[in-house]
């Protein structure tokens, strides 16, 4: 497994708390607002992490069949206790272990910047696909967009100015061409059908629980675990942040691209 794609058994625990109603509950209900729209009958997840997407799923379609997919089976297990009314499995989003033609609707929320082959997991989105069904997916923006995110950046910057970490900006943040997005798809054998940017509002009780969210409950984890001593370099971060956004609660702009896509199989049979 490739490290950025690494969690360690505290992990989905710290991002599902610290992170997850800040930068990821948002879009979940952006999402599933979406899904519910194309009133599926059975919906895969791919990338489901701790299930935050896959509660709204849940919650907006009552009547569907939710299956929840994770690489990383310490994310499942999570998930599976958090949300017990979806369908739990370990799988690979390049190599999926479903039939052709076997779902309505696949959503991966911020898991596509996460995989190494994006065409090949499209093509298998494609081909899991009903000929008229749906991919709704969405990654992030630059970092830039997202100004609390930003900070952390900015704070790792003077901590280690050095050797900054840069898991934030090559991998959630490094994904952010719409263009490259399209053509990837694309080849995956799928047509976009709707590509917008879209801006949420992400709220946390302190800027030093998003540091600690992302240090500690996101593979940037591993490359500070590198440069020194875990702790200490968290503090140091968090205590930068709360410097620049201040004491308190503070919030932000999330920015993100949302697409929705087809099998391009089905304009071939028209």
């Amino acid at each position: 497994m490739a490290p950025d794609a690494r969690w360690a058994a505290a992990m989905p625990r710290l991002y599902d708390e610290l992170l997850g109603p800040v930068l990821f509950a948002p879009f979940a209900v952006e999402l599933a607002d979406r899904a519910a729209a194309l009133r599926p009958r059975r919906v895969l997840e791919l990338a489901a992490g701790t299930g935050i997407v896959t509660a709204e799923l849940v919650r907006r379609l009552p009547g569907a069949a939710v299956t929840a997919t994770d690489l990383n089976e310490a994310m499942v297990a999570h998930g599976a206790a958090r949300v017990p009314g979806a369908a739990w499995r370990s799988a690979d989003a390049q190599a999926l272990p479903f039939p052709d033609g076997s779902t309505d609707l696949v959503v991966c929320s911020f898991g596509a910047m996460f995989f190494p082959d994006r065409p090949g997991a499209f093509a298998e989105c494609a081909r899991v696909l009903r000929p008229d069904g749906t991919l709704l997916l969405s990654v992030w923006d630059d970092v830039a967009g997202s100004p609390l995110t930003a900070a952390l950046v900015a704070a790792l910057a003077e901590v280690l100015p050095a050797d900054t970490p840069d898991f934030v900006t090559r991998v959630p943040h490094g994904y952010a061409d719409p263009a490259r997005l399209g053509a990837d798809l694309t080849a995956g054998g799928l047509r976009t059908t709707g590509l917008d940017r879209v801006v949420l509002r992400g709220r946390a009780p302190s800027a030093r629980s998003v540091a600690e969210g992302l240090c500690l409950g996101s593979p940037l984890r591993f490359q500070l675990e590198q440069r020194g001593d875990l702790d200490a370099l968290t503090r140091a971060a968090a205590d930068r942040m709360t410097a620049a956004l201040g004491e308190g609660p503070v919030e932000g702009d999330l920015t993100a691209f949302v697409a929705t896509a087809t099998p391009a199989a089905q304009d071939a049979a028209r």
